[in-house]
């Protein structure tokens, strides 16, 4: 069996304890490597190996060409070895391997790419002052970074953290999610061999609540910590960090609302909504889960939806052609398939789609539900999607800013005033007209309410990531 351990300092390790704890293939349901249990002791040699590379390491005093000759070298390694990155995500968390390949990869090399350019090419504010005096601003590293990354996009959420962090000179302590150990320990293995210095990129394994996240959360010589993941733990992170007043920044979960007008063109509208809710089997923040149609074509567009839904294969995530393999855990199938047995017993109609083999769950369309069911409510973070009919423009705002929620939100029209209208009234961070999940690095991310605190990306990366520094300067008159 494989074995996945820490690395620290630049050296893979084990625990200081021995201990570790089983990875499992939720496909087969089978322990496939072991990974080093980390705790305590291993945050601590983390933090102080991060720590030392800040203060005194060359990291945060190397120009921004220099750092991004590494992390463009990391970019190309990443490319280089795709396929053993594709194979350990998807053998961690069951999502295909054409999507592991074709997307996460590709996308997590360009993470560095565009963040390493981005911080070379950022340029400060000069503040001419008509008082003999001269201002301008300059953006510091903050320091060490905690990185908290989720299982659901595995590397390219972690590159997603790392990439600016590293890219304004911090160094990093990374925990990445206990269920999908294995791609983080490949990426540290290849920062090293890219040239990136000891301690300036480092991998704990663990758990949350007693365990690598508590411990790093509360060390008082963290700087900063991003977390993604579930609302409930962003509170006890936002709340550990403000013991210290270390800043957090904080993208959680998400009940996404997809708002299909009578005028949208319904076939690019069922086609982006399957994306958008059946995309790595629904555990995606983003997912649209909350479907409103307009009552016109409300029927013509749950037809054709539930075919599609119908026609996605569903299968061993190895295999090509899989679309959609099993959920990522025992437990988060549990989770799952309690909301899918909950559905008749609510008041809804499953139209198509109910349990799978194993831990799978097949593209589940509900109708007739309540608002105040749970299904509507709650984030579920698996393939079932809740479909209802709305009247006027009105009610669909009202009924998709009704969730405590604001990540994201979509909308297909293809009247353009209706769109920047709409647009404007939805509450979340990120709104899709005619598509979904499109992104532009240089955009902000994030949500609001319980989807989260901050946003990251471009220039709102930088701010989170540095410690913005004015400077002003008394301009002396010549002498006579």
């Amino acid at each position: 069996m494989d074995v996945i351990r820490h690395v620290i300092d630049g050296e893979e390790t084990e625990s200081s304890s021995g201990a570790r704890f089983d990875t499992i293939d939720p496909w087969t349901q089978q322990p496939w490597a072991q990974v080093a249990l980390g705790g305590a002791d291993e945050v601590d040699r983390a933090v102080t190996a991060a720590r030392r590379a800040f203060d005194d390491g060359p990291w945060p005093c190397m120009g921004f060409a220099e750092r991004g000759a590494i992390l463009h070298g990391l970019a190309d390694l990443i490319i280089e070895n795709a396929d053993e990155l594709a194979l350990a995500d998807t053998t961690d968390m069951g999502k295909p391997l054409s999507d592991s390949r074709g997307n996460d990869v590709p996308r997590s090399a360009q993470n560095f790419r565009f963040f390493a350019d981005h911080a070379r090419l950022s340029t400060g504010d000069i503040l001419p002052m008509d008082t003999g005096h001269h201002a301008y601003t300059r953006f510091e590293p903050a320091g060490v970074v905690a990185a908290i990354a989720p299982w659901n996009f595995p590397l390219m959420l972690e590159t997603w953290k790392i990439a600016p962090a590293l890219a304004w000179g911090n160094t990093v302590v990374l925990k990445p999610a206990e269920d999908t150990p294995a791609s983080a320990t490949i990426l540290a293995q290849l920062a090293v061999r890219a040239g990136m210095p000891p301690g300036v990129l480092n991998v704990v394994h663990g758990y949350g609540p007693g365990s690598v996240g508590a411990a790093l959360t509360a060390d008082n010589r963290v700087n900063r910590i991003t977390f993604t993941g579930e609302s409930g733990t962003g509170k006890v992170i936002a709340a550990a960090g403000a013991a210290h007043l270390t800043p957090v920044s904080l993208e959680l979960g998400g009940k996404g609302a997809n708002l299909v007008f009578a005028d949208a063109d319904l076939d690019t509208a069922v086609n982006w909504s399957i994306r958008a809710v059946f995309s790595n089997a629904g555990q995606v923040c983003l997912a649209g889960s909350r479907l409103f149609v307009q009552r016109e074509v409300y029927h013509a567009f749950l037809a054709k939806f539930v075919a599609a839904a119908e026609s996605l294969t569903l299968g061993d995530p190895k295999l090509t052609g899989t679309q959609i393999g099993p959920l990522a855990s025992e437990a988060h199938w549990k989770k799952v398939r309690s909301y899918v047995d909950e559905i008749g017993a609510e008041g809804g109609t499953m139209r198509t789609g109910g349990l799978g083999d194993g831990w799978a769950i097949r593209p589940t369309v509900v109708t007739d539900l309540p608002p105040e069911a749970r299904l509507c409510r709650e984030e579920i973070f698996g393939p079932v999607v809740v479909v209802a009919p709305f009247d006027s423009e009105a009610d669909a705002i009202t009924a998709a800013n009704d969730t405590p929620y604001g990540l994201n939100a979509m909308l297909f029209t293809e009247n353009l005033s209706r769109a920047h209208r709409v647009a404007a009234a939805l509450k979340a961070g990120t709104v899709w007209v005619n598509c979904f999940f499109i992104r532009d690095l240089r955009a902000p991310f994030g949500g609001v309410g319980d989807s989260g605190i901050g946003r990251e990306g471009g220039t709102f990366s930088r701010e989170f990531f540095t410690e913005p520094k004015a400077v002003v300067m008394a301009i002396h008159d010549a002498d006579p």
